[in-house]
């Protein structure tokens, strides 16, 4: 089975775990059978591992990404790396290409398409490869699963087939409506639009080619940035007349905002929280090393992040995104392919930088041009490499660059370092890569 799992979107409803750098995805807050966490994709993946463990599975992702799908998933994880963000109908194509070209599946492999952000269960994996089954026959161009409602919701579109048979050719397709109209729409049988299709790997290059001046793979990728931006569903499937849809009856939830997030939590808390016995329908997630304690409390979520601390009615964070707008991009906590970084003081010309580099990793060989940087390092062992010259460093050890060295870290153990940034301009934006001779 070959598998594209759409990886986008800061997640802003999710604040203040959720930013651009980690989104709602990565946040571990699911507890597995061994009775450690996972996040959302970490799920997905083990789900489709355990229905189909030679699956091909290819996450579409922004860059800022990548660090967190190498780190959760593992190096083995096929990547398809967008640009820049260009809607769903580019990002398909670009990972299509990437399947063709870089993957080596043939144009007559049927590819399934789905968010990789739902919380479902087994049974809509084994779903997912009667899809695929579906389209490997050629029973339609487009074969669409249609998420059977449980209410009215204003917040997906709807697909209208045109028979209540397990796969019916498509009748029509609704937008988003409004809660009466979506009765309506339910009352004529219509599915759920929850994004999931399959296609012949050929079928998506084909539309592509038709629509965009490319030849292979690198060639999109090189023209990525100037593509239109459109939605696979406008450039493709509303104009498809060969579609049919397959009808799914299973547990499937959106989980976009904080109020349905926590409906799917198997527990009331994560982190170090206390909640009084009055406490009712209250839900902490604490990534804070100070402890949160509730009292009194009810129909509430509390979260809290290196990012900023939410207390909300667990109705009214549906409303969540336009206030967070309101607040400046600064990113204070985000997981690397090396380790992660937590923020622990900004200053007018100075910054402070808890990091933790992974035993066996390092970060990249980098200079900054507008600011000078201190590590203290406060436990394992490793080597910096400055401007050349390598030493062993260990708890106690203190290291400065200036403004223009080059510089890295190497661990050898897991390695915990405080970084003192200084300058008039600080910025995630100044810095500069180069290749590590060794």
């Amino acid at each position: 089975m070959n598998i594209v799992l759409l990886s986008g979107g800061s997640g802003k409803r999710l604040w203040p775990l959720s930013n651009d750098i980690r989104s709602k995805q990565f946040i571990k807050i699911f507890r597995k059978p061994d009775g450690d966490y996972e996040s959302m994709v970490q799920r997905v993946y083990r789900q489709i591992r355990r229905i189909d463990k030679d699956a091909k599975v290819t996450v579409a992702t922004s860059r800022t990404q990548v660090s967190d799908l190498l780190n959760q998933l593992g190096e083995e994880i096929g990547i398809s790396v967008e640009p820049c963000r260009r809607d769903t109908f580019p990002a398909i194509a670009l990972a299509t290409a990437y399947l063709q070209d870089v993957m080596g599946v043939s144009e007559e492999e049927p590819v399934v398409v789905c968010p990789v952000d739902p919380y479902v269960q087994d049974d809509y994996f084994d779903a997912l490869k009667q899809l695929g089954d579906l389209a490997a026959e050629g029973r339609a161009n487009l074969c669409l699963m249609g998420i059977e409602p449980t209410y009215p919701s204003e917040k997906y579109g709807y697909i209208i087939p045109e028979n209540t048979d397990p796969v019916s050719p498509v009748s029509t397709f609704r937008e988003k409506p409004d809660t009466e109209t979506a009765r309506e729409y339910i009352a004529q049988g219509a599915l759920w639009n929850g994004g999931v299709f399959a296609y012949k790997l050929g079928y998506v290059m084909r539309k592509a080619h038709e629509l965009i001046d490319f030849s292979d793979y690198q060639d999109l990728f090189n023209r990525y940035e100037d593509l239109n931006k459109i939605s696979f569903d406008y450039a493709v499937v509303e104009k498809e007349e060969s579609i049919a849809v397959m009808r799914f009856a299973g547990e499937w939830k959106d989980l976009g905002t904080w109020n349905t997030l926590t409906e799917s939590m198997t527990e009331n808390t994560v982190g170090s929280v206390i909640l009084a016995d009055d406490c009712e329908n209250v839900h902490v997630i604490n990534e804070l090393d100070i402890p949160v304690i509730g009292m009194g409390l009810k129909d509430v979520v509390v979260a809290a992040s290196p990012d900023g601390i939410l207390v909300s009615d667990k109705e009214q964070s549906g409303y969540l995104k336009k206030y967070v707008e309101r607040l400046d991009e600064q990113v204070r906590y985000a997981e690397k392919s090396w380790g992660e970084y937590r923020v622990l003081d900004i200053g007018d010309s100075y910054e402070t930088v808890k990091i933790t580099v992974l035993a066996g990793h390092r970060m990249s060989y980098h200079s900054h041009q507008h600011r000078d940087e201190m590590w203290t390092v406060i436990s394992g062992k490793g080597r910096t490499i400055v401007d050349g010259m390598e030493q062993n460093v260990e708890a106690g050890d203190v290291i400065t660059m200036q403004a223009g060295c080059r510089h890295t870290v190497i661990a050898e153990t897991d390695l915990n370092i405080i970084e003192v940034q200084i300058g008039r301009e600080i910025s995630a934006h100044d810095k500069q890569k180069y290749e590590l001779e060794r």
